[in-house]
């Protein structure tokens, strides 16, 4: 089978694609025929090695999968070949096919295609966690996305209006807020031409965004703390501007507010029960045509340097999907 591969840290251009041997599955476990791999901005970052997660060299990228079972090992129960499944694995899914534990696996409902399931999993899954789970966000408040555009803001965009919340996109053209606009976003902000902390308290009356979603951090960081509301929740999502800001604590301490770290990955590893709710929920949403699950583009496995390298050009809307 063929397999994208990370043998060497550095740019998305040090991948390879080379044949290596078919696996096979054990005890518990299933052999997947990947059908479609979701790509995230972390990817590049597993990389290049600056990512909490450093697996062995080599490696493949990709943390998201959908496909179809092609076997099954001895002792899995509730999983059969031809079933459509996805998972998630945090790296390791850039190849034709996988073997996972049954248990990690998931069915994808009809209605859903393999494509809008794989590139899913990540982005609705942080969305959801963050904005219900760590947020709190209540029906009738503020919430401020920034990157609203990209594969984590829309899915911000669009959870935060299934939750009952006044959304404001915040991007960096006003292209991207025109995107985010047809998502069902109520107000936009264009903070390549716009004062990002200025507009939102316009917007707001004064008072500040009740929940700010922040996927984007460096320089945007501390206006977007400056503009949340009185006893809000600013929610540290990641880092895509490249630079891990540092806040002054006054301006939390003035607004009574709460900056609140969220991390998906560390509930995956610790809670995988929550984490599967989460993610058949997100599905059901996508089947039901609740969210868009949008695919900007479907890229071949040997065309991933192009893939990755759009995202880091910031210039996907949505997910870029892998198509072995």
């Amino acid at each position: 089978m063929k397999a994208l591969l990370c043998v060497r840290h550095g740019p998305p251009e040090a991948l390879v694609l080379e044949e290596i041997a078919d696996p096979k599955p054990g005890r518990g476990e299933v052999l997947v025929d990947v059908k479609a791999i979701g790509l995230n901005f972390f990817d590049l970052l597993i990389i290049s090695n600056r990512y909490q997660v450093k697996p062995p060299l080599p490696f493949s990228p990709g943390a998201e999968f959908a496909g179809v079972v092609a076997e099954i090992g001895d002792g899995v129960r509730g999983v059969q070949p031809g079933d459509r499944v996805c998972g998630y694995f945090g790296y390791g899914a850039a190849r034709e096919k996988v073997v996972a534990p049954a248990a990690a696996l998931m069915h994808v409902p009809e209605g859903l295609d393999l494509e809008r399931a794989a590139g899913l999993i990540v982005t609705y899954s942080t969305a959801i966690h963050a904005l219900a789970d760590r947020g709190k966000l209540r029906a009738g408040e503020t919430l401020a996305v920034l990157g609203a555009s990209g594969g984590v803001g829309l899915a911000a965009v669009e959870v935060g209006k299934i939750l009952g919340a006044h959304v404001i996109a915040c991007a960096s053209s006003e292209e991207k807020i025109a995107f985010a606009r047809k998502h069902g976003v109520d107000e936009g902000i264009d903070y390549s031409r716009e004062d990002l902390k200025e507009r939102l308290r316009e917007l707001t009356g004064g008072r500040g965004a009740d929940v700010v979603f922040d996927p984007v951090g460096g320089p945007l960081a501390e206006p977007a703390v400056r503009a949340t509301a009185w006893e809000g929740r600013y929610l540290v999502i990641g880092f895509a501007a490249g630079e891990i800001p540092k806040l002054a604590l006054n301006h939390v301490l003035l607004r009574g507010c709460a900056v609140v770290g969220v991390a998906w990955g560390g509930l995956a590893r610790r809670n995988v029960e929550r984490v599967r709710q989460i993610a058949e929920q997100a599905m059901a949403w996508a089947a039901a045509g609740r969210i868009s699950a949008h695919v900007d583009k479907v890229y071949p496995l040997a065309q991933a340097v192009d893939a990755l390298n759009a995202i880091a050009r910031r210039a996907v809307k949505g997910k870029v999907v892998l198509r072995p």
